[in-house]
């Protein structure tokens, strides 16, 4: 069965960094896009970043160009997520998904998900 399992979510203070972890198993990890998304209570569900399957190719929210990066280690099945700068409006579960081959930053083409890890970011 295809599992997701993100790691890494805490409370930091603004200004801070956090390193998440998302760990995929059951899938054959290169075939798939793979993505960071965040949703904060009362709010719709937003792309943070994705990457194609190769790394090749990135593709970032405006809100977090030059703070967050993506990349993705294919031999351990794990895409990392590094936060930078964070500020306080940075506040969410943040999930990360799977999709086969095609990457996209729109959730509802996302196949499989993980369960979430929360980041607070205190001011």
């Amino acid at each position: 069965q295809v599992q997701l399992v993100e790691s890494g979510g805490g409370l930091v203070q603004a200004g801070g960094s956090l390193r998440l972890s998302c760990a995929a198993s059951g899938l054959t990890f290169t075939n798939y896009a793979m993505g960071w998304f965040r949703q904060a209570p009362g709010k719709e569900r937003e792309s943070v970043v994705a990457i194609t399957w190769s790394g090749a190719s990135t593709y970032y929210a405006d809100s977090v160009k030059g703070r967050f990066t993506i990349s993705r280690d294919n031999a351990k099945n794990t895409v990392y997520l590094q936060m930078n700068s964070l500020k306080a409006e940075d506040t969410a579960v943040y999930y990360c998904a799977a999709r086969v081959a095609v990457v996209s930053r729109d959730y509802r083409s996302y196949n499989y998900w993980g369960q979430g890890t929360q980041v607070t970011v205190s001011s």
